[in-house]
């Protein structure tokens, strides 16, 4: 027993238990031997010392010791009837009782401690238990809901979708899913901090939600999109009269540290099962709804098209080869020429760049600059371009045709990183062409920028020594105090005035007016988009000074321009 206690004190826990319990059932056996036998009161430790191991081991420890102890009954049994030891059977005397109630007591004793021991281990479990699962609850909460708003996110958002789908198609209805997007909520961030920001999309929510019904429910789908649900929908009014809700709701003007804040919703809607059955599905879909909603003006809702999925395909299409057409110069400028109405002759042309496909098609502008924009990869496309068409008006120029001049487009994103004047230069000086013959067409969303870095960058080009022609006059802002402050050489009237000319009397009164200013200026006014002899007819008779369409040439490769600049034959 000794042994045993050093070995629990240098806790060898089992090695003691075992050692304990072997000498302890030895010693019982020794002491029913020399005493009654089996009939010994001894015997009635046996029992305790069963209980002791299983309570205090494993299931080793258990079988070991209750083997033994069923051997030893055994041995104890074989060797009495062998005759082989007599038993002594003793006379029943007080201290047999009180052998026997200190054997009860301490056997009864230890297993209240242990029992107390499993109690107290099962409350600490129990604790432990309820513990992990409210933490359990908890983390499930938080892998649900959005922290920020405490509205489902995007992961139980797929389930609540599922469990309304299919509430919807048990009574024979569908479902909508409503894609919403906060319209300028960047400036929000921007101007008040990030904890504005936050602070206005809970007030949002919170009302959002407050006010939708039962059938509908709200999911953050992360930074300021939104996702409503509904379900049970009946006919497609039932969805627009939520969408028109969801955006009046969505204007509410909020207070937020002191500022009020007002703001708009775009919103795309997908219908299960008419555009898909799976969440993901339909959020997509919905988004590309969405974002054509935003292209369409913002503060409104369009319902998901299959057209809409058809642009985003393309869409994606010349984004991947737009980069690797661009980096080895895949395109191609086509020539439109500029008639002087008095003389009839060709006095500029335009520069357009195409991009020629494997199939021989072309893809036009209004295709890929607002991607190259996006992406970009205007600067360089523009660069080549600019270099194009100024190394052809240089060509035109060697072969006799001196006096044309060669006119460019600009975009707005080519301002951005204030580069465009040293470009302009590099162009210039590596194909040595008269500053004066390169006209720079200038949209008037550029002469718009009046705080930005455009107005010194014109500076910078203007020394250079090109010409500015103002495009689109009349579509943009239309501002007479950029003609007034801006030296342009040229002003284009935009096609959209030209088209009626001659068949209808509505524009002429502001074409009228357009040229009349012009000419106070001293500018030279161009009318685009000139298709039929009565325009041109009006155009002479207004004093209009360069005609520019159709009726003469479309845009043209350069061998063909070079070809109509030689013979001055301008029908097609």
């Amino acid at each position: 027993m000794f042994t045993a206690a050093i070995l629990a004190y240098k806790h060898f826990v089992v090695a003691s238990s075992y050692l304990l319990l072997v000498a302890l059932s030895s010693m019982l056996f020794a002491l029913s031997a020399t005493g009654a036998g089996t009939f010994d009161i001894a015997m009635l430790g046996y029992p305790a010392i069963i209980i002791f191991a299983a309570l205090l081991g494993g299931i080793g420890l258990f079988g070991t010791v209750l083997s033994l102890v069923l051997v030893q009954c055994i041995i104890l049994t074989w060797l009495v009837m062998e005759g082989v030891i007599t038993p002594n059977t003793p006379k029943l005397t007080w201290s047999h009782l009180t052998f026997i109630m200190i054997i009860f007591v301490i056997t009864g004793f230890c297993v209240f401690i242990l029992v107390q021991d499993i109690r107290r281990l099962m409350t600490s479990l129990q604790l432990e238990y309820t513990k992990v699962k409210k933490n359990r609850e908890h983390i499930q909460y938080l892998a649900h809901h959005d922290p920020l708003t405490n509205l489902p996110n995007r992961l139980l958002g797929e389930r609540l979708f599922n469990e309304k789908l299919a509430q919807s198609e048990a009574n024979g209805l569908q479902l909508a899913l409503a894609f919403i997007d906060l319209d300028n909520f960047k400036p929000v961030n921007d101007a008040l901090g990030h904890s504005a920001g936050d602070r206005f999309l809970q007030h949002i929510s919170q009302l959002i939600n407050e006010k939708l019904s039962d059938d509908e429910c709200l999911i953050r789908f992360g930074g300021d999109e939104f996702i409503v649900l509904a379900a049970n929908i009946t006919d497609r009014k039932h969805i627009e009269t939520l969408c028109e809700r969801l955006i009046d709701w969505c204007s509410s003007e909020f207070e937020v540290f002191q500022t009020n804040i007002v703001v708009s919703a775009s919103i795309g809607v997908a219908i299960a099962p008419k555009d898909g059955a799976k969440f993901k599905q339909l959020c997509r879909k919905a988004d590309v709804a969405m974002y054509e909603a935003k292209r369409n003006g913002r503060n409104r809702f369009e319902f998901y098209d299959v057209k809409f999925d058809e642009e985003s395909d393309e869409k994606f299409s010349l984004i991947q080869r737009l980069r690797p057409a661009v980096l080895a110069n895949q395109f191609e400028v086509y020539y439109q020429p500029l008639i002087d109405l008095k003389s009839g002759q060709i006095c500029s042309i335009e520069a357009l760049v195409r991009w020629p496909q494997e199939d021989g098609s072309l893809v036009f502008p209004d295709k890929f600059i607002p991607l190259a924009e996006s992406s970009g990869l205007i600067n360089p496309l523009g660069e080549w371009v600019l270099i194009q068409a100024c190394l052809f008006c240089a060509k035109l120029h060697r072969n006799g045709h001196s006096e044309i001049s060669v006119a460019v487009n600009l975009s707005f994103a080519q301002f951005k990183d204030g580069t465009l004047p040293s470009i302009l230069k590099r162009a210039l000086d590596l194909t040595q062409l008269n500053p004066k013959f390169l006209e720079l067409e200038l949209t008037e969303s550029i002469l718009a920028d009046e705080n930005g870095s455009i107005p010194e960058q014109l500076e910078k080009m203007k020394n250079l020594g090109v010409q500015f022609a103002i495009d689109d006059f009349g579509t943009g802002y239309s501002n007479l105090n950029y003609l007034r402050k801006f030296n342009a050489h040229k002003l284009k009237i935009d096609r959209i005035f030209i088209n009626t000319l001659g068949l209808d009397e509505n524009d002429v009164p502001l074409v009228s007016a357009i040229i009349n200013i012009a000419e106070s200026l001293g500018m030279v006014t161009v009318a685009e988009g000139i298709e039929h002899e009565a325009a041109l007819k009006k155009l002479e008779e207004m004093g209009c000074d360069v005609g520019q369409g159709f009726y003469w040439s479309k845009p043209v490769p350069e061998k063909q321009i070079e070809a109509l600049i030689a013979s001055q034959s301008y029908t097609l």
